[in-house]
């Protein structure tokens, strides 16, 4: 689809068809990446998004297994730390 660029101030600007928006799931923001010769629109994610979903299978797959073990401290832990 050609669409035509248009002013806004300075700069310019294309506009997005609805079907498009919905389509890609676009809320009031979204992220954009120049690609080598390509501008990237995407929607934005949200912070750790699909987490949740990972730590699921990690479990399910035994891999959720500490990282440190429990018994680090030591005797300056109990001796020179204030609690």
């Amino acid at each position: 689809m050609k669409v035509k660029l248009v002013s806004i101030g300075n700069s310019k600007g294309v506009r997005l068809p609805r079907a498009f928006i919905r389509s890609c799931g676009f809320g009031e923001e979204i992220d954009m990446r120049l690609d080598q010769d390509r501008i990237v629109l995407a929607a934005t994610r949200r912070p750790r998004e699909g987490w949740d979903a990972a730590f699921e299978r990690m479990a399910m797959a035994g891999d959720d297994t500490p990282l440190l073990p429990d018994d680090l401290g030591s005797d300056w832990d109990a001796e020179e730390w204030e609690w």
